[in-house]
């Protein structure tokens, strides 16, 4: 697999990851547990995520660039 599919595989995992996250602030707050941790979880995934996104919804503007020099 090349470089392009490793990014897009784990841009899917950490979504995963982030939706889980989400879900277990909106459980822990539906439950009023006051534990700040929760509310930080989810910003593990979110700031890998950030990155990938980015770095994908660039990838067809620099395949353009390429194929222009060509």
């Amino acid at each position: 697999m090349n470089s392009n599919m490793w990014i897009r595989q784990l841009h899917r995992w950490l979504s995963m990851t982030f939706t889980l996250a989400v879900i277990a602030n909106i459980v822990a707050l539906t439950m009023q547990v006051q534990a700040t941790w929760i509310g930080l979880m989810a910003f593990v995934p979110l700031i890998p995520l950030l990155a990938t996104g980015l770095y994908l919804f660039a990838l067809p503007y620099l395949g353009r660039r390429s194929e222009a020099r060509s």
